[in-house]
């Protein structure tokens, strides 16, 4: 038996994404619309958990930070996933830990590489 799928079928799908969006739109133009606009020197001030700002904001930050963390993104991502393969382990068989050993193979490479490139010191 073939199952097809209709148009018809995605129609409550479509629904709850108009309700959904029709409710963001509707909350921003009422609270746009209801609430205060008292605006003050104090109000628009950069607030820093209670603690007075001190200097700038734009900054440069060293291009290392953010090496760092895309590096973290990354490998934080691959290693997500091993959890689908750790759930079908015994059903994957030798082949499935024989494509797991390749896949932390080239991570454990690629990692190998980042660290001999000096990317993760501090100076």
């Amino acid at each position: 038996m073939e199952t097809t799928s209709l148009p018809t079928d995605y129609f409550p799908i479509a629904i709850q994404f108009f309700v959904a969006l029709g409710f963001v739109l509707t909350t921003m133009v009422a609270t746009h619309l209801l609430g205060p606009k008292r605006k003050s020197k104090v109000k628009l001030e950069a607030f820093e958990c209670g603690i007075e700002s001190q200097g700038n904001a734009r900054i440069p930050f060293t291009i290392k930070y953010f090496l760092v963390a895309i590096l973290f993104v990354l490998f934080d991502v691959e290693v997500i996933f091993m959890y689908p393969w750790a759930v079908n382990f015994k059903e994957l068989g030798t082949t499935g830990i024989i494509e797991m050993f390749i896949f932390m193979l080239l991570l454990l490479t690629g990692f190998y590489y980042i660290i001999k490139k000096g990317a993760l010191k501090w100076e």
